[in-house]
């Protein structure tokens, strides 16, 4: 057994290196953050039917991976392999289902062009296999074997045009992939007209939807670059695809939600990014977003949740999100599209529906009514006319930002004068006020005391109301609170209360 004879003591911290050791953690928690994001973002997707699953599923179970010299031998076959020249390419797509065999795969002389070879020749088979080829190493693990593809890329945008719609479909994920690989590929197919490309493709092929899923996830692999903004979403603008993608958003019952989440998504990165959004909301996305909402809300208050549509709901409620942030109906104005009040019994419906699974989406929801309510008497008035302040009450008890935003929009509609604030206490939101004023989330009791202001400010017999509830003792207490802000407006609205009602009981 031993024994430490010496202890060496940290010598502790002054209050400015504190600082600065909180200073570097955050700017270092940032970054990690980011680069977490950025791995997100960094999507691949491999295509294969049932058949080439199981095949995989039992290579990855199987012996040792394809050797140096069995790969030499497999693409000289491909070379001289004559009539056979499908089969032997089909054995080399096999073979590089196993991602160890990439790397030698790439490192063989003339390799890809081996590839390129068959693209260029006018049996269709050997090009669709040589696709397949190419698409498993866009799907590599490996960095740079993405780049060893681009000799090829100029016949992978040639075929978005074929009448193949199986060549098409790979050769769009394949395409997606690759974008993924770094600047130089990006550079390289947006110089080759990548857009263009797909702008044509989707356009072209709009009645066959797995082409149309495909397109829309590689389209949406360009538009979430982080230079989108700058190069690819004013080609996107331009070549007319918005209306095509809006025109995409309804699902189909036969074919799945594939296509519309696709192109709700990319619809979502170019809403988010661009900074004039008056020209997309003429194009129709606000009315069809608003439209396909209603319809998806009608169908989960009946009960029916088909799976995955929370994939769908994401980007639809931040395109439009995002669309009313931009002022679409600053004044009070109710653009087209957005004159349905059955849209804020979807929001609540889908806020309720998915909490229990999916609490973010609820706030995102909330997010949207929010910014529906703000400014805008119109949506405050439906929001009392169809009874949804207790359906909104239920939420006060949720953290995570929920409870918060639910503040928020009880704020806007109290920001409206005495009439709403009056219907509002009727509602029940006294007693909710006094709860969340107890709580420990410094955001939840600022908002709080927001919604109290104008509450009392607005009519003096919810100011009685409150008084009534013993809501001088939680105001007295929150003067004790660390937060400045907090503090202040509890002054204020005790000094309020006391000379509206001097024989308040004051007692703690």
């Amino acid at each position: 057994m031993w024994r430490l004879k010496a202890v060496q003591h940290k010598a502790s911290r002054s209050a400015q290196d504190l600082e600065e050791f909180k200073l570097k953690r955050r700017d270092h928690e940032k970054a990690l953050r980011q680069a977490r994001r950025d791995r997100q973002l960094i999507s691949k997707r491999l295509l294969l039917s049932e058949d080439e699953e199981r095949e995989k599923e039992s290579m990855e179970t199987d012996g040792a991976p394809v050797s140096q010299e069995q790969m030499q031998e497999m693409l000289r076959s491909v070379q001289h392999g004559g009539e056979e020249k499908a089969a032997h390419l089909a054995l080399l797509r096999k073979a590089l289902r196993d991602p160890q065999t990439h790397l030698i795969f790439t490192k063989l002389e003339n390799s890809m062009y081996v590839l390129v070879g068959q693209l260029s020749g006018h049996n269709a088979q050997c090009q669709l296999e040589a696709v397949r080829c190419l698409h498993e190493l866009s799907h590599s693990p490996h960095p740079g074997v993405g780049k060893s593809c681009l000799p090829a890329t100029p016949y992978l945008l040639t075929y978005l045009s074929s009448p193949s719609p199986k060549l098409t479909e790979l050769c769009l994920y394949t395409l997606g992939n690759l974008w993924t690989e770094g600047a130089v590929v990006r550079e390289k197919l947006l110089a080759q007209g990548v857009v263009c490309a797909l702008a044509s493709c989707i356009q072209n092929q709009r009645c066959n939807l797995a082409v149309v899923e495909a397109a829309g996830f590689t389209l949406s692999q360009l538009l979430q670059d982080k230079d989108s903004a700058d190069r690819v979403i004013p080609l996107v603008v331009s070549s007319g695809l918005v209306p095509h993608l809006t025109s995409i958003l309804m699902p189909n019952p036969e074919f799945g939600l594939g296509p519309a989440i696709e192109c709700a998504w990319c619809l979502h990165y170019i809403m988010s990014r661009t900074a004039d959004s008056s020209a997309l909301q003429t194009q129709g996305v606000l009315e069809q977003c608003s439209n396909l909402l209603i319809a998806l809300g009608g169908a989960v208050a009946k009960g029916s949740i088909e799976e995955g549509q929370e994939l769908l709901l994401w980007p639809l409620l931040r395109c439009l999100g995002n669309l009313l942030a931009s002022g679409v109906c600053e004044g009070g104005r109710c653009p087209a599209g957005l004159e349905d009040a059955r849209l804020l019994a979807a929001l609540c419906v889908f806020s309720q529906a998915y909490l229990p699974s999916h609490s973010a989406l609820t706030r995102e929801c909330l997010w949207v009514l929010n910014n529906l309510t703000a400014g805008s008497t119109v949506f405050c008035s439906a929001l009392l006319f169809f009874n949804m302040v207790p359906a909104l009450l239920q939420l006060l008890p949720f953290s995570k930002g929920i409870n918060t935003m639910v503040l928020r929009i009880l704020a806007n509609v109290a920001h409206n004068g005495t009439g709403y604030c009056v219907q509002l206490t009727q509602a029940g939101l006294l007693p909710a006020i006094c709860a969340t004023l107890k709580m420990a989330d410094p955001d939840v009791v600022t908002m709080s005391l927001e919604v109290l202001y104008l509450l009392t400010t607005n009519s003096p017999h919810v100011a009685e109301e409150f008084v009534k509830l013993n809501g001088i003792p939680l105001m007295e207490a929150i003067q004790y609170n660390n937060d400045e802000e907090q503090r202040l407006r509890a002054s204020y609205l005790l000094d309020h209360f006391l000379h509206s009602h001097p024989t308040a009981n004051t007692d703690v």
